[in-house]
């Protein structure tokens, strides 16, 4: 790939660990520094889990998205656990965003980027640093690569091993999907093999299964007219992403490789900034504006427009393609307060970018009984307004950040089996935040589709 004439801007006071000088939000405190310290030596020994080609590659599929010829599919577990590293979850996993994308590949007739929300998600942000029950206070849970989830004084201490736990699992996910992929797994020979045993009651499967067909038979009529295999239809490409939120994680697995120039984060492809770590005088704004790497920036209601101005300038000074991916969260009911005027303060900046909808956070919300959850209506509700406003303002929507699962779980209401309040008790496993279930994450796909055709009609 041709080497962006953006290299020139690479900050010269920059380096991998000059975020140390800033004030860092949402870290964890461990007990023991000296222990940490030896850890991330190890951590910093080991290979990477990324590399920097697969890292450019999706570079440059961002590029083609943000002039409208791809559409972006991230999705996966709101934070992964360490106990869920298993070949049936993460076949799921992988399943649920293969059948996504081949509905949005169909629908939309132009390619689909398919980043994962796995393979290094596990660490979350936590809106206080203790967490008390019973009159017992002890430290947030922060994801597994922090602390356990268990109520304990034990668990919930953070231990620096973890970081190595959560860089094996992490590469053992990776090694796996790699393997499923460049196996066939995802060969559009047989996208009915994709099904899930427990969907084949779905209202949405007849209407896959037709699209499956359609597709099945598409392939073999241009093998037939052609003569040939087709033959790159037996793999595709997949990226990682996760929100780089442990700093002294990211540092360690942040290097320079031959032949290119600049630092890569090589623990993912794709890693994201969060709302609450955007701080333009914050640590985690300083370590991104150094690296490489594609990102991410989640955007909710109290992204001020000079603050968008100011991120977008720090952190692409160049305008370089493919940079950046801006994830709106607001809420089914405030987007159409907030959005407009931050696409307008985006264009005022010249700078490319790729608007993309989460349609999760903004919706949570708990039950009468205390529990998480998201209404399926309100996220299809906000997706659904997100692509009007950007067609209105002259702009366009084009991906999606969802939490979900491949797991017949029961954490979002409604869907297509109007699941109540009441089925949340069955089948809820999430540790921190409520995910579309396979059958939800599939209907969603469906009416993105349809929403793009209802624009361009």
């Amino acid at each position: 790939m041709k080497e962006p004439v953006q290299e020139v801007l690479l900050a010269e006071d920059w380096s991998s660990d000059s975020w140390q000088q800033k004030p860092a939000a949402q870290q964890a405190s461990y007990p023991d520094m000296s222990a940490l310290e030896e850890t991330l030596e190890q951590l910093a020994a080991l290979p990477p889990l990324v590399t920097s080609w697969e890292i450019n590659n999706l570079r440059s599929q961002i590029a083609d998205a943000q002039q409208g010829r791809r559409f972006l599919l991230q999705g996966g577990d709101c934070a992964e656990s360490f106990v869920e590293c298993t070949s049936e979850v993460i076949t799921n996993r992988l399943k649920v965003l293969l059948q996504m994308s081949l509905v949005l590949l169909h629908g939309l007739q132009m390619p689909v980027i398919r980043i994962g929300r796995f393979a290094g998600q596990y660490a979350k942000p936590r809106s206080s640093n203790m967490e008390t029950r019973d009159g017992v206070a002890l430290p947030s849970y922060r994801g597994d690569l922090i602390n356990g989830p268990a109520f304990t004084a034990a668990s919930r201490e953070p231990d620096p091993v973890r970081l190595l736990r959560g860089h094996a699992r992490s590469a053992l996910t990776m090694n796996f999907v790699r393997a499923l992929v460049d196996g066939g797994f995802a060969d559009l020979h047989h996208p009915e093999y994709w099904n899930l045993s427990w969907v084949e009651h779905s209202p949405l499967a007849e209407e896959f299964q037709r699209l499956a067909d359609e597709i099945g038979q598409s392939v073999r009529f241009m093998e037939t007219i052609t003569q040939k295999n087709v033959g790159n239809l037996r793999r595709v490409d997949f990226y990682t992403s996760h929100e780089a939120l442990h700093l002294h994680y990211e540092q360690a697995l942040t290097r320079q490789v031959p032949r290119q120039w600049g630092w890569y984060n090589l623990s993912t492809h794709f890693p994201w900034i969060g709302m609450r770590t955007a701080d333009i005088a914050g640590a985690h704004v300083e370590y991104f504006r150094g690296v490489r790497n594609p990102m991410g920036i989640k955007i909710g209601p109290a992204m001020t427009a000079d603050w968008l101005r100011h991120l977008i300038r720090t952190l692409n000074p160049g305008n370089e393609p493919g940079r950046l991916v801006l994830i709106h969260r607001m809420g089914a009911e405030q987007i159409g307060d907030h959005l407009p005027r931050l696409i307008e303060a985006v264009r005022s900046t010249d700078s490319p970018v790729l608007w993309i909808c989460d349609p999760m956070h903004g919706n949570t919300e708990t039950t009468e009984d205390g529990i998480k959850t998201r209404r399926f209506r309100n996220i299809q509700s906000e997706l659904e307004q997100a692509f009007d406003i950007h067609a209105r303002c002259g702009s366009r929507l084009g991906g999606a950040h969802l939490e979900l699962t491949g797991e017949d779980v029961t954490e979002c209401t409604g869907g297509a089996r109007d699941l109540s309040d009441q089925d949340l008790k069955r089948a809820y496993k999430s540790t921190v935040d409520p995910r579309l279930n396979y059958e939800q994450a599939l209907e969603l796909a469906m009416l993105i589709v349809r929403k793009q055709r209802a624009l361009e009609n």
